[in-house]
């Protein structure tokens, strides 16, 4: 393909880097050319690093040649989401707010990915501050999806998960305080894990500190795996960080599901899905009794839908932090989340705490629901798509900025870990995702049900319609005029 797009895995590049056939130099050049040449359609990244890189890569081709030994990631280049911080680059968060922002240090998920032999091309799109389940801010435009460029990819993470399923780097590092990892995967046909709270370190301190995670995206779950063992484990910068020992999720992908309990909700008691996303999500879904799992259905997951508790806790951390903004440089902030941080700003403490404890319950609540259960199964949205520039879908108008979504926020208040991967294409030619939640620190369990998924859906490519010609960015500019 032209323009040096790939989509080969992460584990198959690995390999290759590994026994000389691909160079780490030649791999971080495509991926550069690759983000360039996708950046006046996708505008998947709000600025790259080539001569960083380009560096990086030529160091990591010399270790090769004198045969030093290679971390995990040896030559695999990434992106980071501009929610994350990169050493002595913007750290803007999406916002022009936050536009002159440096950062002093790498993030931990960052620094350790450099540490295994990644190589950072650069930075990914974010709705500002994350506040919305779509991929637009007023400092970075909109961010489209190479499945449809009329199309969002979802956010917040979207320049990552547009790169990705572009074909311009085989992972990218995302963060996810409401569904900002699984949303975009489910648009774009990809996969991500979000494991337990704490697990990968957050820093600097998050502006929602109880609901933020960092984590993978990739091309399949296996390659999500590869990098989120890469960037898991204890950091004591991050209050919250897990102390205990990183499950084995790399080894998981290849575990049977033999006599595992699976709940499959469609609706987790309050969502309204697509006829078409249930259709797919439930026939793959199904086909997990034929590798011996045992299903039931289970229609309330949840007594009542908990969106209140995630908008009063995310909003009020953003708000906070956006304070003066809010008050005095208003015109700086997208009009939408500008709405929502005001009614974020405005809870009386009472009201506010009464929400903190009903959180706690509900992570009780959870818990007991996982004694019956090893995995919760429901589909990541109610939708296989949503027009580029628009907060919401139309039919979903009486819920709000993040409600619509329905399915992801309330495993940020729980903290479980949760992955998407793709059930298929949905009849308009979209991809449709499946969202695995688990029992608290039990990510392979995720992992080996998201695999088990991937081997059981129907045999379609996941490469975007565009990249299989043999000019992409052709298609692209065509699809787009």
């Amino acid at each position: 393909m032209s323009a040096g797009f790939d989509h080969r895995t992460a584990s198959e590049l690995r390999a290759l880097v590994a026994s000389r056939q691909v160079s780490p130099v030649e791999l971080t050049r495509r991926a550069l050319d690759a983000a360039e040449a996708t950046q006046s359609t996708l505008n998947a990244f709000c600025f790259l690093m080539p001569d960083e890189a380009m560096a990086a890569a030529r160091q990591a081709e010399d270790a090769l040649m004198h045969g030093l030994p290679l971390g995990p990631l040896h030559g695999l280049p990434f992106s980071a989401k501009d929610l994350m911080a990169v050493a002595g680059k913007p750290y803007a968060s999406g916002s022009r707010a936050m536009a002159d922002n440096i950062a002093t240090v790498d993030a931990p998920a960052v620094e350790r990915a450099k540490a295994a032999g990644a190589i950072l091309i650069g930075k990914t799109t974010t709705s500002e501050f994350g506040c919305k389940p779509v991929g637009d801010s007023p400092l970075t435009g909109i961010t489209r999806n190479p499945w449809n460029p009329a199309k969002t990819p979802g956010g917040s993470s979207a320049g990552a998960a547009a790169s990705v399923a572009a074909g311009v780097t085989p992972f990218a590092l995302g963060t996810d305080g409401g569904g900002s990892i699984r949303i975009p995967c489910a648009f774009t046909g990809l996969a991500g894990i979000k494991g337990q709270f704490g697990r990968v370190p957050v820093w600097p301190t998050s502006a929602t500190p109880t609901l933020a995670h960092v984590g993978p995206i990739a091309r399949n779950i296996a390659d999500a795996a590869l990098l989120f063992s890469a960037i898991a484990g204890y950091d004591p910068r991050d209050p919250f960080s897990v102390a205990g020992k990183v499950p084995d999720v790399l080894a998981a992908t290849a575990e049977p599901i033999d006599g595992m309990r699976i709940a499959w909700s469609p609706t987790l008691g309050y969502a309204r899905p697509d006829p078409d996303v249930l259709r797919v999500a439930e026939g793959v879904v199904r086909a997990l009794e034929d590798r011996g799992a045992a299903i039931e259905e289970v229609d309330a997951v949840f007594a009542a839908d908990p969106a209140d508790m995630w908008i009063a806790e995310f909003y009020a951390g953003v708000g906070t932090r956006l304070r003066e903004v809010v008050e005095q440089r208003r015109e700086l902030l997208d009009p939408s989340v500008a709405t929502v941080l005001d009614a974020a700003l405005a809870q009386e403490m009472r009201a506010y705490y009464e929400t903190v404890f009903r959180r706690y319950a509900l992570r009780e609540e959870m818990r007991r629901f996982f004694e019956r259960y090893d995995a919760l199964v429901s589909p990541v949205l109610p939708v296989t798509s949503l027009d580029a520039g628009v907060d919401m879908p139309a039919h979903l108008s009486d819920r709000n900025l993040v409600s619509w979504v329905f399915y992801t926020y309330p495993f940020n208040l729980t903290g479980q870990p949760a992955a998407s991967v793709c059930a298929g294409l949905a009849a308009d030619g979209m991809p449709v995702g499946l969202q695995i939640v688990g029992r608290s620190l039990a990510e392979a369990d995720v992992v080996r049900l998201a695999a088990a998924i991937e081997r059981a859906r129907p045999p379609v490519s996941l490469v975007p319609p565009a990249f299989r010609s043999s000019d992409p960015v052709r298609s692209l500019n065509e699809a787009l005029s």
